[in-house]
């Protein structure tokens, strides 16, 4: 807290000559404004801060101070992250490992860009946003001046005070910024993920016929992830998968077609043989170029080749072939015989003849059913006639006997 000086500071007292003005209450200091009254209008930081005093704090300064606090705290949980260099994406954390800190930045071509920015669990999948920060973590762990003043901790020694104890954090630190320059390239970041070393190690370990046979092999689990992979390479998006074991025939064919005639973007440029630079020979760099050319179309070839032999395995252990196959036997049989897939089958002779004996039976005895309840009513209305005329004799005996008495 700075210290107080009391100045001791004595007016000289007022003159007997002065008169005190005698001025209006209604009248003006100064002279008036050429235009009129002058207009004061309401704006400014103070204002603001009067209108929330007023309106949302009832005029309570601790309240205000209050909500102020609050709105900072905020405003710094929402933006501190960024000034630390933290971020919510969880990329650029991984640890490194001896060997990655180890690299040399002359081999550049040979390291791994994605391990080097921590982006290994993302790989191609990763986007710009997720490179910008792990780049940004990286350059603020491993940039040499932010290690320069670091002391040992584990000799406690202080011979080595102010030394700093990562030789190889200077060429670990180009390393960071050449991966950074290669993944920020769309036609860099092409060429490395055509020889991403996971890819090439994956395409290493990758069954053969002989071995998916003898060591029998879940067609499903162990196929859907390759094509999965090899998906990425396609011109033509979206790709079609593998599918399940009761994909319909002609969504199995719509795979198969596709990968036959798969179109590929992969390139081979990133393991060009450099030119040398000390080098002023036209000749040098013409055969040099001619050699990478040719080098890229083989290995172009052999990936052709090699996908093609992965579809061909395929198809070849695909379970649903089996069943494909059946039903098109089936229908073929069934056309011959003049069957129509789905419909019922075809009677034979000694069936159609029982069924026209039952018929006939079921025939005759209605026939008979119907010339019984025909001699049955004739019965019953001869039976009603004889009544009616027995009914008639007797009434008309009646009468006459009525008569005679």
């Amino acid at each position: 807290m700075a210290a107080v000086q009391i100045l001791s500071i004595t007016t000289p007292p007022v003159p007997a000559s002065y008169k005190s003005p005698n001025v209006p209450s209604g009248s003006r200091i100064s002279d008036p404004h050429p235009s009129g009254h002058r207009t004061l209008l309401p704006v400014g930081p103070a204002y603001l801060t009067h209108l929330r005093l007023s309106l949302h704090h009832e005029h309570s300064f601790s309240s205000l101070d209050k909500h102020l606090t609050a709105e900072r705290e905020r405003l710094a949980a929402l933006h501190g992250d960024d000034a630390n260099g933290e971020d919510d994406l969880g990329v650029g954390d991984e640890e490194e490992t001896p060997e990655l800190l180890s690299l040399d930045p002359k081999e550049w071509k040979k390291q791994d860009h994605y391990a080097v920015l921590g982006l290994s669990h993302l790989r191609y999948k990763a986007t710009a946003e997720q490179i910008k920060i792990a780049h940004r973590k990286k350059v603020l762990k491993h940039h040499p001046d932010k290690k320069a003043g670091s002391t040992s901790t584990a000799n406690n020694s202080l011979y080595l005070a102010g030394v700093n104890q990562n030789t190889n954090d200077d060429a670990f630190f180009k390393c960071i910024q050449k991966a950074h320059e290669v993944l920020t390239n769309p036609e860099k970041r092409r060429q490395f993920d055509s020889v991403d070393p996971v890819f090439l190690d994956f395409e290493l370990d990758m069954p053969n016929a002989t071995e998916f046979k003898n060591k029998n092999l879940d067609f499903f689990k162990t196929l859907t992830p390759a094509f999965e992979l090899y998906a990425r390479f396609s011109k033509k998006q979206p790709v079609p998968g593998l599918g399940h074991i009761d994909s319909t025939k002609e969504e199995v064919e719509g795979f198969y077609d596709f990968w036959y005639n798969f179109d590929s973007w992969r390139s081979f440029e990133w393991l060009d043989k450099e030119i040398n630079e000390g080098s002023d020979s036209r000749d040098d760099k013409r055969y040099t170029e001619k050699k990478n050319k040719s080098e890229r179309a083989r290995r172009k070839k052999e990936d052709i080749a090699k996908l093609r032999n992965l579809v061909d395995m395929t198809l070849s252990f695909d379970p649903r072939i089996k069943r494909i196959k059946q039903q098109e036997k089936e229908a073929r049989e069934a056309k011959k015989r003049g069957v129509t897939p789905g419909a019922p089958a075809k009677k034979t002779k000694q069936q159609e003849e029982e069924e026209k004996k039952k018929a006939a039976l079921e025939a005759k005895q209605k026939e008979e059913a119907e010339q019984a309840a025909r001699v049955e009513a004739k019965k019953q209305k001869a039976a009603a006639a004889n009544a009616a005329k027995k009914a008639r004799r007797q009434q008309r005996a009646a009468e006459e006997a009525a008569f005679a008495t």
